[in-house]
């Protein structure tokens, strides 16, 4: 099985939505840009917030099992693919790659 890199590419807020809807929250998201991850055997890696984990983790199961060319051509790597959290205040972008 395959290692695949998950890379935080990008962090947005949208402090509207947020002041509009959202209940105070002391770390609603700990993520910073750049930082990288490391899943192994299909594994959620350390450190990883679960609400990312479950958007990305069908993606990450095909690239683990050597899968890809997600959407037929959609990425310029064919093994990899970006992909968005489902958090409507604040969406992280998730670059996920195989590694080996």
């Amino acid at each position: 099985m395959k290692r695949v890199k998950i890379t935080v590419i990008r962090k947005i807020h949208h402090g509207d939505l947020s002041a509009m809807y959202e209940n105070p929250m002391e770390h609603a998201c700990d993520m910073q840009e750049g930082e990288i991850f490391i899943s192994v055997d299909n594994q959620k890696p350390e450190g990883m917030c679960e609400s990312a984990w479950q958007s990305m983790m069908p993606y990450v199961m095909t690239l683990a099992h050597g899968g890809g060319n997600f959407y037929n051509g959609w990425m310029k790597n064919p093994y990899s693919a970006m992909i968005l959290c489902n958090d409507g205040f604040r969406p992280v972008s998730f670059l996920i790659e195989t590694i080996d």
